[in-house]
């Protein structure tokens, strides 16, 4: 994946710049019946009406006050699943078990029900006879669709489905979360990956993700256990001391839960965990990460890590911690942050791969830094870039 560059087209054929509170900007989620899309869905439409702060949108903090960002008002959701619970429904689902306020799923029915509206079916589903070109046009004719009957400036798409294995050597059909990837690079629209499943990274799509000329990022968000390893790796590294062994567990329900009850998606997931302590230690210590599923704790999930270190004349010491949360009300602000960070990308002409954008994935692009704090000063750094082109 190349890192990203400026745009050389024309002005008249080039993302119009510097008019973000303007324009409607759309948001395609695919996996939109989800937990984390619906969280994402109605927690834009709480914020924007002034119903509840901002809490965990990192966009919404001072330093990005002047980046040019399209405003939550401007946002308009829609998205592919294959599941058929309306957003509004699933939304009552999430207040019962304590991830959306009580009364919040009515005070934002409409916003859900519109974006509700806008959710197309994806797939493939079994005995789905259409080969990976058709799929990709049906998809990518969504996308241009959405787009014109709107009246969008531009769409994101943002992959949060749930975990796929990663395909084989030997696999003839791109994996269901590639030919959403290719289609939104044939209908013209930035790309998110916020999951472990391949997406753009297949490398059948390198060459038209180069040629695209378009914004993407990601995979997978980092949203718990590894966002505590991107800060605490470094902390060890830069006191010098010398961790033996780091070791973790992960309990979790829900969606998640059960697609990584299979060994070949919890697989893909653990890649990202492992490789923030080789990037940030310099080597990967002993140890491995456990996953295991809990259908009883619903959206919320517990981490534990074991991190056995030597210190001074080899004196061993063990760091102990648990991480219990809510993985769509963690992941949901970040969605936000992404779809508005790469809109305003697209608006700026910027593309290819988006490094800047390291501070909310496990496995961000190449070329950006492991340790959070300076995965979040790249961060800042971009917000200044993108608020001088205007």
């Amino acid at each position: 994946m190349s890192t990203s560059a400026r745009s050389t087209s024309s002005a008249s054929s080039a993302p119009s710049a510097g008019t973000a509170a303007e324009e409607l900007v759309g948001v395609w989620l695919v996996g939109a019946r989800g937990s984390v899309a619906t969280t994402a869905v109605a927690g834009c439409a709480a914020v924007a009406a002034g119903l509840r702060p901002p809490t965990g949108m990192v966009t919404e903090t001072p330093p990005f006050a002047d980046s040019g960002l399209p405003p939550l008002t401007s946002l308009v959701f829609g998205g592919h699943d294959t599941a058929h619970c309306p957003l509004p429904k699933r939304a009552e689902e999430l207040a019962a078990g304590g991830v959306l306020p009580h009364g919040l799923p009515s005070a934002v029915h409409a916003e859900l029900a519109a974006a509700d509206a806008e959710i197309r079916p994806g797939g493939p589903l079994p005995g789905d006879s259409r080969t990976d070109d058709e799929l990709i046009e049906s998809f990518a004719a969504d996308l241009r669709d959405f787009v014109r009957r709107r009246g969008l400036a531009r769409a994101v798409v943002v992959n949060v489905a749930s975990t796929e294995p990663l395909p084989t050597d030997g696999d003839a059909r791109l994996p269901a979360s590639s030919l959403y990837a290719a289609a939104a690079l044939r209908a013209g629209c930035p790309y998110v990956n916020f999951t472990p499943s391949t997406g753009l990274h297949h490398p059948r799509l390198a060459e038209a993700a180069r040629s695209s000329g378009l914004p993407y990022a990601g995979r997978d968000g980092k949203t718990g256990q590894t966002l505590l390893r991107s800060v605490l790796g470094p902390m060890f590294a830069q006191r010098a001391l010398d961790v033996r062994a780091w070791s973790g567990t992960n309990l979790l329900g829900g969606g998640d839960g059960a697609a990584l009850a299979d060994p070949a998606a919890a697989a893909a997931k653990n890649a990202g965990k492992e490789r923030v302590l080789a990037d940030t230690l310099g080597s990967a210590p002993e140890g491995e990460v456990h996953i295991d599923d809990v259908p009883s704790l619903g959206d919320w999930k517990t981490a534990w890590d074991h991190i056995a270190f030597d210190g001074f004349l080899g004196t061993r010491m063990v760091l102990q911690t648990t991480w219990q949360g809510c993985d769509s009300a963690l992941a949901a602000p970040l969605i936000l942050d992404l779809a508005r960070l790469t809109a305003r990308a697209h608006a700026t002409g910027l593309t290819g791969s988006l490094p800047y954008l390291a501070f909310y994935f496990k496995d961000p692009d190449d070329g950006a830094p492991a340790a959070l704090g300076e995965q979040y000063g790249q961060l800042l750094r971009f917000a200044e870039e993108l608020g001088t082109e205007r």
